[in-house]
């Protein structure tokens, strides 16, 4: 399966051809905006709320026919057999599709590129030479800048022809990273095709190690599902939710490269914090405590504390009639709607009813004849609305939680048999709060809110979320991310070996169980495209300590020379940090990025060296450019990142950085499985054993 550069111009050059293709390609795009453009609606909409709407979706269609500059507008062809979907006549040629980033079609309606996520774009990522799948041929494209530069055959049909890995692949996964995000839907495989294609209606859990794919699955599940269920979930709403500012602006370059351009992005603290203002943290203890599931109990019981049995009848004057309801009677509807484990907002909408309706039976008894207006008049009574306030009363959640979490004793009369005694002193406030307004929330403080306010009112659910690095997840978090698609589905990504919160994911079971989704399927990518086998071998020498049982990614990409171990001794001139120095510069003599990590503790020490060595860096998240391409990485904001060259900065000290062990070899195992082409680890201390 050779890669073919350009070599000539002339009209019988297969690249000529294909570049030729994407210059028609993209003059037809551009044709297909200037179409959208010129629509005139004023004689075809009926008022001014349909002009607004309509004018919106064309808005949103001229936006969606941009021609990005740095994303190819098609990366592969397929070469059909025989003509899709149709009976084959005897020696008739197959079809042949150009997949692409999105759909275009000529002047007379005849496709030019399809879009990746259509039916007849499948066999791109899941044909096989022992399946076909009707496909003679497929090619893939080379771009450099934009430029179509090589393709590659692959005759899936030719038992002559050896299987290989697809060089273009390989080398689209070894690119440079410098400049915008690169252009990653050619690069699905089939394993991750089966779960980006599956079901709407189902949760899927993708369990993946450091460069599986997980995020690029997630990602491309997203826009697939909106291709396939546009009108859906456009009623129901999509959400990304991403661990921070940096994924969320990581995300927002890739999406339009697979066709979409209005994906609702969120981190868990954005989802909770829209009644509540963080401005104070939690020890770790307090925090464990406070995301622990029990939490869920002790609030549940702390908002039916309010209800009260009544003590006496009530009796509603109308007109010269007045009318009795015993005191027995109340209990049994407060009973009956407590039994239905209802809203506690919606059970006190519904009591003055129930109890306005039993006043209705009485009149009609007396031979009157209500209706609907009397009784909601019945309800809206002095009287009724006395007995309410004080049997079933209105609950503010922020306020509730203060006094869980201010006054010791309700706390413990709440929390008996669910928090031991040190666990309720965690959490107590040591330092009373006047208001909800002059608390110092914590993250976790704004949680156990979010799950109040679904005790009173019901979180209004979507149609689809998806969650990355799902396993830094709290139970009491994922509660919170249930409750947005309670009555929709999920994707949830994430790598149990990768979990460095105190409160991190022990096991999918149990996370799923407090999502609420405990029947999704759980898949495993255990292919790594991204981290080069020598290094990726090296990091799981941590994973029986830090997540027994878990399988070890097998890399695809074999990279001699790749990790460099190098100990930094006592006789070294100018010790670790020159040692640190040198390295950087000798990793930024290639070609891309260099990501220099360290625990956070080292952080200001490496800065100064890197100064005081005439180099300037970048902060996480920031985008590299062919000027500056070298970021400095604290050790706690490297997840989620990745470099063509690594220098890791004393291992020891990243473990040491955080308050266990486990924490902490799982902080180095991130670390370690940042780098897309090379790494070198440098230490003066002793390694971890682990890495022995």
């Amino acid at each position: 399966m050779p890669a073919h550069e350009h070599e000539s111009d002339t009209t019988t050059d297969p690249l000529a051809h294909e570049r030729a293709h994407l210059t028609a390609s993209r003059a037809a795009l551009r044709a297909m905006r200037e179409d959208a453009q010129a629509l005139d609606i004023r004689d075809v909409t009926a008022n001014w709320v349909n002009a607004a709407v309509l004018q919106a979706q064309i808005a949103d269609r001229i936006k969606s026919l941009a021609d990005l500059a740095h994303t190819p507008l098609f990366f592969g062809r397929l070469d059909y057999l025989h003509v899709v979907g149709a009976a084959q006549a005897e020696g008739a040629e197959g079809e042949q599709f150009y997949i692409g980033r999105r759909h275009v079609h000529d002047a007379d309606g005849d496709p030019m590129v399809i879009d990746w996520r259509a039916p007849v774009s499948q066999p791109f990522y899941r044909a096989s030479r022992n399946n076909p799948l009707d496909v003679g041929q497929r090619r893939r494209f080379g771009y450099t800048g934009g430029e179509l530069t090589a393709y590659e055959d692959e005759h899936l049909t030719d038992p002559s022809e050896a299987a290989q890995t697809s060089k273009l692949l390989q080398a689209e996964i070894e690119r440079p990273r410098v400049g915008p995000m690169r252009d990653i839907v050619a690069t699905i495989q089939p394993e991750q095709d089966e779960i980006v294609r599956s079901e709407l209606g189902g949760t899927v859990c993708v369990q993946g190690g450091p460069g599986t794919g997980k995020t690029a699955v997630g990602l491309h599940r997203v826009a697939y599902l909106l291709y396939a269920h546009r009108e859906r979930l456009a009623r129901t709403g999509t959400l990304v939710i991403g661990p921070n500012k940096s994924f969320l602006h990581y995300i927002e370059q890739v999406l339009p490269a697979l066709g979409e351009l209005q994906v609702k992005q969120a981190t868990v603290d954005d989802l909770v914090t829209a009644q509540v203002e963080v401005r104070g943290t939690d020890e770790a203890r307090a925090a464990v405590v406070k995301g622990d599931a029990r939490m869920a109990e002790v609030l549940r019981r702390a908002i039916r504390s309010h209800v009260t049995m009544p003590a006496e009848p009530v009796m509603v004057v109308r007109g010269s009639r007045r009318w009795r309801v015993p005191a027995y009677e109340i209990e049994e509807m407060v009973k009956e709607l407590l039994a239905r484990d209802m809203r506690y907002g919606a059970a006190h909408e519904a009591l003055p009813q129930r109890i306005a309706h039993a006043v209705l039976v009485r009149m009609e008894e007396a031979g009157e004849a209500p209706d609907d207006r009397v009784q909601n008049a019945v309800a809206r009574t002095p009287a009724v609305k006395a007995a309410v306030k004080a049997i079933w009363p209105a609950v503010e959640p922020s306020k509730l939680v203060l006094r869980l979490l201010s006054d010791p004793e309700f706390l413990a009369a709440h929390a008996d048999g669910l928090l031991s005694e040190d666990e309720q002193k965690a959490i107590v406030w040591t330092k009373p709060v006047r208001s909800v307004k002059s608390a110092k929330w914590s993250a976790a403080d704004a949680v156990l809110i979010d799950e109040a306010n679904d005790l009173v009112a019901r979180t209004h659910s979507l149609g689809h979320v998806v969650i990355d690095e799902a396993q830094d997840l709290s139970p009491m978090q994922y509660r919170a991310v249930g409750r947005r698609c309670s009555t929709g589905s999920a994707t949830v990504l994430g790598d149990l070996a990768q979990g460095t919160t105190p409160w991190s994911t022990q096991s999918w079971e149990q996370a799923l169980h407090h999502l609420g989704k405990s029947d999704a399927v759980v898949e495993e990518l255990t292919a790594g495209f991204r981290v080069p086998r020598e290094v990726i071998a090296y990091a799981s020498r941590l994973l029986p300590v830090i997540s027994p049982g878990l399988a070890a990614v097998e890399s695809v990409r074999e990279s001699p020379g790749s990790l460099s171990v190098r100990e930094v001794g006592a006789a070294d001139t100018g010790g670790l940090d020159a040692a640190v120095v040198a390295a950087c510069e000798e990793s930024l003599e290639q070609e891309g990025s260099t990501g220099l990590i360290a625990a956070d503790a080292r952080i200001p020490a490496l800065a100064a060296a890197l100064t005081a060595a005439g180099h300037t860096w970048l902060s996480p998240g920031e985008e590299t450019t062919a000027e500056s391409r070298l970021t400095l990485v604290p050790a706690s904001l490297a997840k989620g990142l990745e470099y063509d060259y690594v220098v890791l900065d004393e291992p020891a000290a990243v473990v040491d950085g955080e308050p266990d062990e486990r924490t902490g070899l799982r902080r180095l195992y991130v670390a370690l499985t940042r780098a897309v082409s090379g790494l070198i680890v440098l230490h003066a201390a002793q390694l971890p054993a682990e890495l022995g």
